[in-house]
């Protein structure tokens, strides 16, 4: 019950932040919550709630979604909350009018181990660059992006099979843990802040644009392996089927082994042998293991080769 008393005001919308929802909820008095606002999404163009929107209802948690964080309504109600904290995870650019309100400051939760992999997009960046390790940081939000005062860090090393799903899921949980110990730190004035480098360059967590969700069949095999299970669940890379007539159908590799082996074919050839699928690459060969063909359900190698006829196609682009 020591922090109860400690005001806190959540901002977020991405599943990631859920579990430091729930430690917030817990251990200290998790005053109202702060999301996006409802817009239509999907094929459909139906409202769906955001992950975070669902735990403040379930909860019965005071709810906000500003369209904008700047509106002197919405910045009113905070003033008027007066919160000990804000915790910001996965969430928009606070503007200085809102950060500079609560007592200790606003916290931002970052699934990096910053100063590296600024940005939008960390998880699937240390994926696709075969990085060893990676982690969470906690730190003061500033003016700029994830340029603020470093509070606490902890690593984690990255499997070499692991995809962007199963690493988001281990560092949610991981993210959750050292809020907490930030916010008691920070009570008990136990912490040190630590400035950002900013003199050497560092790796940028960039959004994903058609380009670089695109596969590049130049590469090497690691690469696009990489850059498969970098991207997998989501968004998916992207490549398409070409068939002999010149036909193309877009497809999303999921998931994919490699292995290295001299060949005298172009990059991109598929070739089918044995109930698999294996595409040529710079260095060796990809073999695909789970995808996803254009007007079709995602699913393994096996099941798509049962209905579809794969030997149409001859290459990827």
């Amino acid at each position: 019950m020591k922090f109860k008393n400690i005001k806190i005001v959540f901002m977020g919308t991405a599943e990631f932040g859920i579990p430091t929802l729930k430690i917030l909820n817990n251990i200290f008095n998790l005053d109202t919550i702060v999301t996006n606002y409802d817009k239509p999404s999907g094929r459909g163009q139906k409202i769906r709630f955001s992950a975070v929107k669902e735990y403040a209802i379930t909860n019965n948690i005071n709810l906000l979604q500003p369209k904008n964080l700047k509106d002197e309504g919405f910045v009113k109600k905070i003033q008027k909350i007066n919160p000990d904290f804000i915790v910001v995870v996965a969430f928009r650019m606070i503007p200085k009018i809102v950060w500079k309100i609560p007592k200790y400051g606003t916290i931002n939760l970052h699934a990096s181990l910053l100063p590296d992999y600024r940005g939008s997009a960390p998880i699937n960046w240390v994926i696709m660059n075969n990085e060893k390790i990676t982690g969470v940081t906690t730190f003061f939000i500033d003016d700029k992006i994830d340029t603020g005062d470093i509070l606490i860090q902890e690593g984690i090393k990255i499997d070499k099979k692991i995809n962007a799903g199963e690493l988001h899921d281990k560092l949610k949980l991981m993210g959750a843990s050292i809020v907490e110990k930030t916010l008691k730190g920070i009570i008990e004035n136990s912490l040190q802040r630590i400035k950002q480098s900013h003199k050497n360059k560092f790796n940028t967590a960039y959004k994903f644009d058609k380009k670089n969700l695109k596969i590049d069949w130049n590469q090497n095999c690691l690469e696009i392996y990489n850059k498969i299970r970098g991207l997998s669940p989501y968004p998916g890379a992207k490549t398409s089927l070409v068939s002999k007539s010149g036909e193309t159908v877009n497809t999303i590799f999921y998931e994919s082994e490699y292995f290295f082996e001299k060949h005298n074919h172009n990059n991109g050839k598929i070739i089918h042998e044995k109930g698999k699928i294996k595409i040529t690459c710079k260095n060796g060969y990809l073999v695909i293991k789970n995808l996803k063909i254009e007007g079709k359900r995602r699913m393994d190698t096996e099941s798509l080769l049962n209905g579809f006829k794969i030997e149409k196609y001859e290459m990827v682009k």
